[in-house]
C-alpha cells in the first residue's frame, strides 16, 4: 500500500474515530497530493519519495508557523501547528540520529572526492538527494561545514 492509498484509508479510521485534528491534517496531506498529481508535467502519478518530499516540506512549513505563533504569544495556535506537524511525522522514515547522520556525510564525501570547504556544494547536491525525508536539510548543511572544516 503506497502513501496515497494509507492516508486515504487513515482519513475513514479518524472520520470514525471523530479524531478533528487528525482528520483535517490528513485531508491537508491529500490534497496537497492530488494536487501533485494533477499538477502541469505531471504523469497523474505519485512515487513515494515525491509524496515523502511533499510532506517533509508540510512538518517544515508546521513547524516554522508554531514558532511565529509562539513568538507572537499564540500558545492554542502553536500547539495545533505542532498537533498537526506530529500527525504528518508518523508517515515520514524515522529521522537519522546524530552518529547516523556524520556516517552518511562522511560516506559521501569519500564518494565526491571533497577535500575542504570549497568542496561543500559538491557534497551538499549528493546528500540533500540522498538524505530526503531522513534529515533536515540544516542540519545536513551544518555537520557537512563540520566535517569540511576539519
Amino acid at each position: 500500500m503506497d502513501l496515497f492509498d494509507r492516508i486515504s484509508a487513515d482519513i475513514k479510521a479518524a472520520m470514525l474515530a471523530k479524531d478533528k485534528v487528525r482528520l483535517e491534517t490528513l485531508r491537508g496531506i491529500k490534497k496537497e497530493f492530488l494536487e501533485a498529481k494533477t499538477a502541469k508535467g505531471a504523469d497523474g502519478e505519485l512515487s513515494d519519495d515525491n509524496a515523502t518530499r511533499i510532506m517533509t516540506k508540510m512538518v517544515k512549513q508546521r513547524k516554522e508557523t508554531a514558532e511565529i505563533y509562539a513568538s507572537q504569544n499564540r500558545p492554542e495556535l502553536a500547539a495545533n501547528e505542532l498537533a498537526e506537524a506530529a500527525v504528518i511525522e508518523e508517515y515520514l522514515p524515522k529521522p537519522l540520529s546524530e552518529e547516523e547522520l556524520t556516517a552518511e556525510l562522511q560516506k559521501i564525501i569519500a564518494q565526491t572526492g571533497a577535500a575542504g570547504p570549497r568542496d561543500m556544494g559538491k557534497v551538499m547536491g549528493v546528500a540533500s538527494k540522498a538524505l530526503a525525508g531522513k534529515a533536515d536539510g540544516k542540519a545536513i548543511s551544518a555537520k557537512v561545514k563540520e566535517l569540511l572544516g576539519q
